[in-house]
């Protein structure tokens, strides 16, 4: 998790580049506009789904919000929803109901931003205790799909938890929201997103990443994020991860 503070009067406008996590918004300046792929706009807090689209924006200004981002095997239980969110943005008071606004209210008078996630920590763990886990296959296929960067055959993800093709394909997608195959490629895709941002040649990036060659990287990086290999490496978005989410192996703060 981290916490983001804009005091600017100027109007903030960040497109979200996809992200393989389900990404929780807690709102709690009043500033903080969601438009998704659709056009709508969502105000306060909401929730991203996996792959939200490229149209996803946020908005406003004197932003103040605490960004969380779950992995898919967690969310699934923590928000007791997985395949209804891919793809979209939702209110997050649609589905924790009182709660979400009862959890906004007590981060909102918190007097510090360690106090914060302290609060949005323990939330957390409790939902997380009380929902629904997913099943250990559907664990295990996801966290080999993150160690490989994407770069594993869905044949194998199958073999190695015990099931047949056609199972782990339907259960992974009722409980991650999407097909182990667009799992996989997404993960890829953020691989090499941070790559570019660090600075790194698209042909780099490219064979560094399992992509058949430039041309490979340049369609799936128009496809996820609606933006060329070029832009991608300039988005604000990811330009705020090396600070905000400096480990993959520790939760962030900042």
């Amino acid at each position: 998790m981290a916490g983001f503070r804009s005091r600017a009067t100027d109007l903030v406008d960040l497109r979200m580049i996809p992200y393989p996590a389900v990404t929780v918004f807690v709102d709690f300046g009043d500033g903080l506009l969601a438009e998704d792929g659709s056009g709508r706009l969502h105000r306060g807090s909401v929730i991203a789904g996996l792959m939200p689209g490229a149209a996803v924006r946020g908005r406003g200004r004197a932003i103040e919000c605490l960004q969380v981002r779950l992995s898919p095997v967690v969310a699934h239980a923590v928000l007791g929803a997985s395949s209804e969110l891919s793809g979209t943005v939702a209110a997050l008071g649609d589905l924790w109901g009182r709660d979400a606004a009862r959890i906004q209210e007590r981060l909102r008078a918190a007097a510090s931003w360690d106090d914060r996630f302290a609060i949005a920590e323990a939330a957390l763990a409790r939902r997380y205790e009380a929902g629904r886990p997913v099943d250990p296959e559907v664990a295990f296929a996801w966290g080999l799909m993150v160690s490989s960067r994407g770069r594993v055959r869905i044949e194998q993800l199958a073999a190695e938890a015990g099931w047949s093709r056609r199972r782990l394909w339907s259960r992974f997608r009722s409980q991650i929201g999407l097909t182990p195959k667009r799992a996989a490629q997404l993960v890829r895709f953020d691989h090499a997103a941070h790559r570019l941002a660090a600075g790194h040649s698209a042909a780099l990036v490219a064979a560094d990443s399992g992509y058949v060659d430039q041309s490979h990287l340049h369609h799936d990086v128009m496809a996820f994020a609606g933006m060329t290999p070029t832009a991608v490496a300039a988005a604000p978005w990811l330009a705020v991860d090396d600070v905000a989410w400096p480990s993959a192996k520790n939760a962030s703060r900042t």
